[in-house]
């Protein structure tokens, strides 16, 4: 017998939402990426397009080491910009174990770091079963 697998959908992600009128926005994502369901992105500040927010500074993405959203569905942005509907501001709580992080945040202080970030938003990230 197959084993079937889902792919993660927004209530694997999203445990609560105040309001998504007020939590929510639609952006721009930067172009070159397919982009998962929970990317935690941060927002370049030349263009104002987001992009997986990076561990250090990026040259040429500066801004998008700091995480100030979250991804609420997947984007494909491999072929140009796209948008996107994004977690902005809370209070929201999300699943950590949901969070898509950007290649270079791996190690768990760095995560912590950008978990610190997105609760500055109001985006508060917990433990869930």
């Amino acid at each position: 017998m197959p084993t079937l697998t889902a792919s993660p959908n927004l209530g694997d992600l999203l445990k609560f939402e105040c309001n998504p009128s007020y939590c929510r926005e639609t952006v721009t994502l930067k172009a070159g990426t397919s982009y998962p369901l929970g990317s935690v992105l941060g927002r370049i500040a030349a263009s104002g397009e987001y992009r997986l927010s990076p561990a250090a500074e990026v040259v040429g993405d500066e801004g998008t080491e700091t995480a100030i959203a979250v991804l609420l569905q997947a984007v494909d942005a491999t072929d140009g910009v796209a948008t996107g509907v994004i977690a902005a501001r809370g209070p929201v709580i999300l699943a950590d174990a949901a969070l898509v992080f950007d290649a270079s945040v791996d190690q768990p202080a760095e995560r912590t770091a950008k978990i610190t970030q997105l609760a500055a938003a109001g985006l508060v990230a917990r433990t869930t079963v």
